[in-house]
């Protein structure tokens, strides 16, 4: 009698196998989610962990260098830098999420439908992200923000606006790829209508590449979000945020106080780095080639 062969798990024991699997095959893509989980835990527990009211003024101890007390220094105000940038995290961090998530859904689904059915969807959409890259994309975000004011939905709304065309172009090339492929032909053969074949059978194997495209656009919207903070579109003082906190300290390199600006642009930095390493590794993750 031969032995039974053990089964192979599925559902989320199979994803978490192959998760595992991924992390331990790139040591870079170890890093990069570790430094996720870190900005995250950051997200969520910060306005916990600071040590300070990040909106709490005191000019007695107004620009103090790093110190024991003040890890990061203060500001012109007598405000922890240190907990101004760690409260700063959740904000910045739900923005590039929301912004991101909605460019996502809304220009996969345009980029599928117009790469899977072509013709007219093809040339009505492909008009629609042609208008939206004919314009430099921050100037359209700036310009979003002005006419619609600048509030937090808003700068999601901008950022989310000019992201769309990216996961469009992408989506759309990868299903055109794909749409008549075997695997795809025989799911019409066995019956699926349009939709389903699409969904459930053409759009997972075209994931892998928009990953890559959704880990660079999260350091971009985390950019975008704090550099029209930066130019006074983005949220408004005193609320902690990334790009303010770095405008402000800008004002104050010249005299000296280097670390207004210093740390809180390291912290976009981190992010944007984070990000961009992620792309790799949330493709792995996704891809169905590389399940074992």
């Amino acid at each position: 009698m031969t032995a039974a062969t053990p089964a192979r798990p599925t559902g989320l024991r199979a994803f978490l196998a192959h998760g595992a699997y991924v992390l331990r095959d790139n040591p870079v893509t170890l890093i990069a989610f570790a430094l996720f989980l870190f900005i995250v835990f950051c997200a969520v527990f910060g306005p916990l962990l600071a040590p300070y009211d990040p909106l709490e003024s005191n000019a007695a101890r107004a620009l103090q260098p790093p110190s024991a007390d003040h890890w990061f220094g203060t500001d012109s105000l007598g405000r922890d830098v240190f907990s101004r940038v760690l409260v700063a995290t959740r904000l910045d961090l739900a923005i590039s999420v929301a912004a991101v998530a909605l460019s996502f859904c809304a220009g996969s689904a345009i980029g599928a439908a117009a790469g899977y059915w072509g013709g007219w969807v093809d040339a009505v959409t492909g008009r629609v992200v042609d208008t939206i890259m004919a314009f430099p994309l921050f100037v359209l975000a700036m310009g979003i923000v002005a006419a619609l004011g600048n509030t937090v939905e808003n700068i999601v709304y901008a950022t989310a606006i000019i992201n769309l065309p990216f996961y469009a172009r992408v989506a759309r090339a990868e299903v055109a790829i794909r749409r008549e492929a075997g695997f795809a032909q025989a799911a019409r053969l066995a019956g699926n209508s349009d939709l389903r074949v699409l969904a459930l059978h053409i759009f997972p194997n075209a994931l892998p590449p928009m990953m890559v495209q959704l880990s660079l656009n999260m350091g971009w919207a985390i950019l975008n979000a704090a550099g029209l903070s930066f130019i006074g579109l983005g949220v408004r003082p005193p609320t902690p945020e990334w790009g303010i906190m770095v405008a402000e300290g800008a004002n104050f390199i010249v005299s000296g106080e280097w670390w207004l600006a210093i740390f809180p642009g390291l912290a976009l930095m981190l992010a944007v780095f984070t990000f961009n390493l992620l792309g790799d590794g949330l493709r792995d993750l996704v891809d169905p080639r590389r399940r074992t």
